[in-house]
């Protein structure tokens, strides 16, 4: 058995029928909620002490390398997985890099050199290099296509090394640097696809980011759990902690509403709506684990063991929700939904925003409407879903 032999992963069908998640999938994203935790709740200890700009700025640095990780994993395996047992453990060594990323993300908001961040997302994208090369073994129509992902993906890591090996944290251009890099690896898939569209299964991505976004609005239950433990031999939880955890769920469960309607959600293969909608989830899933962030602070700000008041806690949830919210109106409902309503989710956004600034009982308002917007929206997907089918 040569070198050759075993790294070879052939193209799947794109059309493939009842192509599901596999539990090798599963697993990864098991890994990867791991990373997304601790980068939620080193946002909502940032917030709690009132360094709430730098610990944004962590939290969005820390989530994009998870989630970049996890997306190139994700639609790599839709064309590529071909469950051989050298796909199984390259992606298991990817999944360790993510465990490392997820030790070392504390460092990330402690403004400190990320060496073991830095570590585990070496490991997990320089084994997405390995997949790209066995994929261009694989896939001769493809060949160009995977060696310029491979190409792109190992220039990119010679990049993050010299960014956090030169430059300190605290130096004022580190940021624009990490910006920079960001744009990089955005870049690289879309000029590596202008070679040649991967086989990647529409379907099949759909329910790859759905499941991720269950688990980053899993934050939030995460929060609400903390709310409703019984603490000094109570046998009922606190009147106000019991309210507010029930204000939490009814705003995570309507966002799990609007986000899991019969709509389409990537209307087509095309690479620029592609794109659009991959990259687009970046916004979404982060707003998704900040809302959990924000329902920490809510509780910590309710028992006193933070050093702000809870309407900073109810804003930082409110501007997820809006972000969450419009960023699933920009990459999902002006594309599938006609007339007035198409607007809905934006609209809900900016009235979710003056709420929390303006309004007495915000959080009660707030849930109340993501309900009715959640109802809404789900009679406007039945109405689009019957007239597409008439």
């Amino acid at each position: 058995m040569t070198l050759n032999s075993v790294f070879h992963f052939p193209a799947r069908n794109p059309a493939e029928t009842h192509r599901a998640s596999t539990p090798l999938e599963l697993m990864f994203d098991l890994a990867s909620v791991i990373a997304i935790a601790a980068a939620a709740h080193g946002l909502a200890h940032a917030i709690e002490e009132a360094h709430t700009i730098q610990g944004v700025i962590g939290f969005l640095c820390s989530f994009f390398m998870i989630w970049w990780a996890w997306m190139n994993y994700t639609w790599f395996a839709s064309a590529y997985d071909n469950n051989s047992l050298a796909f199984r453990i390259l992606t298991m060594v990817v999944m360790f890099g993510a465990l490392m990323l997820a030790a070392g993300i504390g460092t990330v908001f402690a403004h400190e050199r990320i060496w073991l961040a830095l570590l585990g997302f070496i490991v997990m994208r320089l084994g997405m290099a390995v997949f790209w090369l066995g994929a261009a073994h694989g896939d001769p129509e493809r060949r160009t296509t995977a060696l310029r992902y491979a190409g792109g993906i190992t220039v990119m890591q010679v990049y993050w090394i010299a960014l956090v090996v030169l430059v300190p944290p605290y130096s004022a251009i580190y940021l624009p640097l990490f910006v920079v890099g960001v744009v990089g690896e955005l870049v690289v898939p879309a000029l590596a696809e202008r070679s040649g569209a991967t086989a990647w299964h529409r379907h099949h991505l759909i329910e790859r980011y759905g499941l991720l976004n269950i688990i980053v609005l899993g934050e939030t239950f995460i929060a609400i759990t903390a709310m409703i433990q019984l603490e000094n031999n109570a046998i009922f939880p606190d009147r106000e902690f019991l309210w507010l955890a029930v204000l939490s769920a009814i705003i995570a469960f309507s966002l799990w509403g609007v986000y899991f309607t019969d709509d389409d959600h990537l209307v087509s293969a095309e690479l620029g709506q592609a794109l659009l909608w991959g990259y687009g989830h970046f916004a979404l899933f982060a707003a998704g684990a900040s809302a959990g962030a924000g329902m920490i602070v809510m509780a910590h700000a309710l028992d006193q063991s933070a050093h702000i008041g809870p309407q900073i806690g109810i804003l930082a949830t409110a501007v997820s929700v809006a972000i969450y919210l419009a960023t699933l109106w920009l990459i999902r409902d002006r594309f599938c939904l006609k007339g007035v309503g198409r607007w809905m989710l934006l609209v809900v956004a900016g009235v979710t925003l003056l709420i929390a600034l303006t309004a007495p009982m915000a959080l009660e308002l707030i849930a109340l409407f993501l309900v009715a917007t959640a109802m809404i929206r789900r009679r406007l997907s039945h109405a689009s879903s019957r007239g597409s089918i008439s």
